[in-house]
């Protein structure tokens, strides 16, 4: 549907209001528009009454029906803010609706993965059929076919919901009840009927607590859950979730802007301000996180007065108490640990127990004296989400990791107990596994050095305590589903700086931007295959490198490749794999027919050398001999400072050295190339530069290296702007970097400011400068114009060039034998 017709829907214009150009893009069918009208309108569930839905159907019933029809194929939410209409009108509870629901998809035989995330999470909650429930009642539904005894889907669910979670400030409302109905009552269920009949809606807390599970199980009742302008909300680690699918209806689509968008010290009213979503829309889905339990909320909601003695012993109100000494769940990042005497214990036994922490956490961060308003955001991607589920690292991470994924966020109040589930990881692991326990210590020690660190924040000002500043965690994904503008607007609100993971995957767009100050890549071209031929044009060092368009198909491999026994390759928006020589060339011609692809050479003899270097660079560092152990003077690294600000960002470069046959690991049998060219992250280069690391701190290791080391046999082959988290030594040395420069420093943070905006137009232009050169028509080359049209979702050009980097100088190549033009040459004002 039409962007301009949606918005003219939602602010109900009628036909005879809307502009010209709307008009014409319906045909001026004024039939046309009322059927957008009514689809619009039942896709979005909106009330018939108030809304433009009224003036096209004039059956209410009838439009209610069909909404429910819809929701319920496209296996949405119950639309609970619905509920006065579904209950009363239509006697259909949230109960029934989702017990027709998994009538439907099991009499289809449809997995229990076609269930949309939200929905999953809604029957597991009322239905009490989760994934394994499910398989077992389709293998009972099957079994039964093959009998006698035939038995419908319907006859193997449940006849009631099972026992809710109910909290006392929630509202009691009366449904659909019949005479018949008050018969099969009891005197405590009837004098509660009619008090809420003859008095209007009740709290749910001023109720008998049995009275109102009762009643809620027969469908006498419903309960409304009131948010209002003022209410805020904590996101606790998440329990009960469902990673199923994402379905992308508009109601889950604000669930998931709003879970990323949301922390503690904002209200609904702010948040729906910030966002520019109606403030209805927002307290519907604020409303839908507390029911389901993924929220709570803050504040006193109900005063002990008014809570009927029944509900002393309710599991909802026991699970929100807080027993344990907020005090004692504060961390000490100075210690490097942290310090839980008062619940360490219990995240063992069950999960409430996490809860009750993560509840504590939020009470234990009100009591840090004048804490800061604005915070440092943390930005990771999906891959460490991956590595925290996968590794069964302790016992209850897993949640936290399922929160990091589906909220894209954990909040500064719940960073304790996740803290407390880090320190039971365990330091050593056999094979692939160690890269997940390696990530899980590392991320550890980086929570804890950004997490009130008083270092970091020594220029606050005589007024303003120094405890440093708390920290959120972000998923650049869950951002990236904000639109530019909001994402924008939610990052200023809250945060003072933004420090990214490196390197981030590439297979994500990272987060752009220049206020809040960014620790990571300034703009989205700087964390591509782009960047890295900016790093090697300026510095004239690099491997071996061709960019080929999407498209292109080699006959051979070219003749620079032939010497190499290994290739680094890199597909356009995926990570690099490392594949041997001999077999290369199918694949390089199958990725080409769907991306774009850098060739680099990499290892003359298997795989080659690499080392990460740190910056900022220490001055003693600068003012040493290069050697193995002190890279940072390398003569291509003295011109990248000229031309990349390395003083106010932190990160690491990688060095290369192709013709390793001196290495001192007898590893070439076990190292291992990623061979799938879309793959995931190089397993070998984050592991055997790991190594490399670690060895650093070996006296005898430096010897050895030292001794046949020369500058010449090292290049630069990539940046990465952010903390690493895939080695803790390299993590160890940026951590210390960025105190010692004081990157966080109000001025250092002014100088990254200006450094990033110059980087950003810097390296645009050179993107630019490859994308306005004249096409070549030769077959060889396969380019074509629409190609070079970046696709919507990254917003990075791909190339409309075939790029070769040879010899220090980056040109274009036409894949034949005539020397080529030089465009770099041109760039550089040099005469050709």
């Amino acid at each position: 549907m039409n962007t301009d017709v949606e918005f003219h829907i939602r602010q109900n214009y009628p036909w005879t209001k809307l502009p010209a150009n709307v008009k014409q893009s319906l045909g001026n069918s004024q039939r046309e528009y009322e059927k957008h009208v009514l689809l619009y309108s039942i896709r979005n569930q909106l009330r018939f009454r108030n809304n433009l839905v009224r003036h096209v159907r004039k059956d209410e019933r009838k439009y209610y029906e069909e909404l429910l029809k819809y929701s319920r194929d496209h296996l949405m939410l119950y639309p609970y803010h619905l509920s006065d209409i579904m209950v009363k009108g239509l006697r259909v509870t949230p109960f029934s609706y989702y017990i027709g629901i998994m009538e439907d998809i099991m009499n289809s035989e449809k997995s229990y993965d076609s269930l949309p995330n939200f929905t999953a999470a809604d029957c597991l909650r009322l239905l009490g059929i989760g994934r394994n429930q499910y398989i077992d009642l389709m293998n009972q539904c099957r079994s039964s076919k093959k009998f006698f005894r035939r038995k419908s889907a319907r006859d193997l669910l449940p006849a009631k919901p099972v026992e809710i979670s109910v909290e006392p400030w929630w509202v009691a409302q009366t449904g659909y009840i019949t005479e018949d109905d008050i018969r099969i009552c009891s005197s405590a269920e009837k004098k509660a009927i009619d008090k809420m009949i003859d008095s209007g809606p009740q709290l749910a807390g001023s109720m008998e607590y049995n009275v109102v599970l009762s009643l809620y199980n027969r469908g006498f009742i419903y309960l409304d859950v009131p948010i209002s302008d003022d209410s805020c909300i904590s996101v606790p680690p998440l329990e009960g979730f469902v990673m199923n699918r994402v379905q992308g209806d508009y109601f889950e689509t604000l669930l998931y802007k709003i879970f990323v968008s949301i922390d503690e010290q904002t209200n609904v009213a702010e948040l729906a301000n910030v966002l520019e979503i109606d403030l209805d829309l927002v307290k519907n889905a604020v409303s839908m996180y507390c029911r389901l339990g993924f929220a709570v909320k803050k504040g006193q909601v109900f005063s002990s007065e008014q809570l009927h003695p029944t509900w002393k012993n309710a599991p909802s109100v026991n699970r929100l108490k807080s027993t344990m000494d907020p005090q004692k769940m504060l961390l000490s990042w100075e210690q490097g640990s942290p310090v839980m005497e008062g619940g360490s214990s219990a995240t063992d036994t069950d999960t409430t127990s996490l809860e009750d922490q993560a509840d504590t956490a939020s009470v234990s961060s009100l009591s840090i004296p004048a804490a800061p308003t604005k915070r440092i955001a943390f930005l990771f991607d999906s891959t460490l989400t991956a590595f925290l589920m996968m590794g069964n690292l302790s016992p209850n991470l897993k949640s936290h990791a399922v929160t990091m994924f589906e909220v894209g966020k954990l909040s500064d109040e719940t960073l304790d107990s996740f803290l407390a589930e880090l320190e039971k990881v365990e330091s050593t692991a056999e094979g692939e596994a160690q890269r997940y326990f390696d990530h899980a210590l590392t991320l550890k020690n980086t929570i804890l050095f950004l997490r009130y660190n008083k270092e970091l924040t020594q220029d606050q000002g005589p007024d303003i305590p120094n405890i440093g500043f708390p920290l959120d965690m972000l998923r650049c994904e869950s951002l990236l589903g904000l639109d530019q503008a909001t994402c924008s607007r939610v990052l200023n609100k809250n945060y003072k700086l933004l420090v990214s993971m490196a390197p981030l995957s590439n297979e994500i767009r990272p987060i752009s931007s220049c206020t809040p100050q960014h620790i990571g890549p300034a703009i989205p071209e700087v964390s591509s295959i782009w960047f890295k031929l900016y790093l090697y044009h300026v510095t004239g060092q690099g491997p071996p490198s061709l960019l080929l368009s999407k498209g292109s198909r080699l006959r051979k491999l070219p003749d620079i490749f032939q010497v190499y026994d290994r290739l680094l390759i890199t597909s356009w928006g995926h990570d690099p794999g490392v594949v041997p020589t001999s077999n290369v060339l199918t694949m390089l011609n199958d990725a080409l027919t769907h991306s774009a692809v850098l060739i680099q050479g990499h290892g003359m003899h298997g795989h080659g050398e690499t080392v990460h270097i740190p910056f900022p660079f220490d001055e003693e560092d600068l003012k040493a001999e290069f050697s193995y152990s002190n890279m940072c003077t390398h003569k291509a690294l003295q011109k990248l400072k000229e031309h990349v600000d390395l003083e106010h960002q932190c990160g690491y470069i990688t060095m290369l050295n192709p013709n390793n046959r001196h290495r001192r690991r007898a590893s070439d049998s076990e190292c291992r190339g990623d061979t799938h060219l879309g793959g995931g992250l190089d397993t070998n280069g984050s592991t055997e530069s790991f190594e490399l690391v670690t060895e650093e701190n070996n006296g005898d290791g430096k010897a050895k290296t030292d001794s046949f080391s020369s500058e010449d046999e090292w290049v630069p082959l990539e940046l990465c702007f952010g903390m690493p988290l895939f080695s803790s030594e390299l993590n160890r040395k940026v951590c210390r970097k960025i105190a010692s420069h004081k990157l966080c420093s109000n001025e250092s943070l002014q100088e990254l400011l200006h450094s990033s905006r110059k980087l950003s137009l810097k390296v645009l232009s050179f993107v630019q400068s490859f994308q306005d050169g004249i096409q070549p028509s030769d077959l060889d080359s396969g380019v074509s114009n629409p190609l070079s049209q970046p696709p919507a979702e990254s917003g990075v050009p791909l190339p409309a060039l075939n790029l070769l980097f040879k010899d220090g100088q980056l040109k274009e190549w036409s894949g034949r034998a005539p020397p080529p033009l030089d465009i770099s040459a041109l760039q550089k004002d040099q005469p050709t």
